[in-house]
């Protein structure tokens, strides 16, 4: 019995959403889709691992692009390591990828170079703008907290309030909270 054809589709920001790819992955046959919003990068990508713990051997797996995957070329690497233990094909819609053969796997490997490349090169061109920006005084930063709030942050952290919770009930940043309780400290 061939596998089932089992498609992941990502993006970044919030301000983007996975239909264009789901129903990329759908022509393609997918069984079952596996979406979500979350930084290439980020540790947190928790469709990505539930796939991971839903695929089996002979699935194989279907994305739009390899960027969508991952961001680095050692996160690409590991999870292609990882398929291939596994015995799971890799298919992408929109790039010549087969990783049951030689110049396909030379293909994957050089498409994760060049997406890793694009990544640092747009974080160089955001940290030039930044620069840019502070430079003329355009940049100021994220607005401080107000001492009401860092007093209610410090409040729900001593009531035994889990600092997860305290960003979700007042809306402030997670380097907030975090700020707030070590100089309180």
């Amino acid at each position: 019995m061939s596998g089932q054809r089992i498609g992941y589709a990502r993006v970044s920001t919030s301000d983007q959403d996975t239909s264009i790819q789901v129903e990329q992955l759908q022509t393609a046959g997918c069984d079952r889709i596996f979406h979500e919003n979350a930084s290439g990068s980020s540790q947190n990508r928790t469709q990505l691992n539930e796939m991971l713990n839903f695929i089996r051997k002979g699935d194989t797996l279907v994305f739009t692009r390899i960027d969508r995957l991952a961001r680095s070329l050692r996160d690409l690497q590991n999870l292609v390591h990882d398929f291939q233990q596994k015995g799971i094909a890799i298919k992408a819609t929109e790039q010549p990828i087969d990783t049951n053969t030689a110049a396909g796997k030379a293909f994957l490997n050089m498409l994760g170079v060049f997406a890793e490349f694009e990544t640092n090169i747009r974080k160089e061109r955001q940290m030039e703008g930044i620069a840019k920006a502070k430079t003329s005084g355009v940049y100021k930063g994220r607005k401080p907290i107000s001492e009401d709030v860092k007093k209610e942050v410090i409040r729900l952290h001593n009531d035994g309030v889990k600092k997860v919770e305290i960003i979700q009930l007042l809306g402030v940043g997670r380097t907030s909270v975090y700020n707030t309780l070590k100089e309180c400290r």
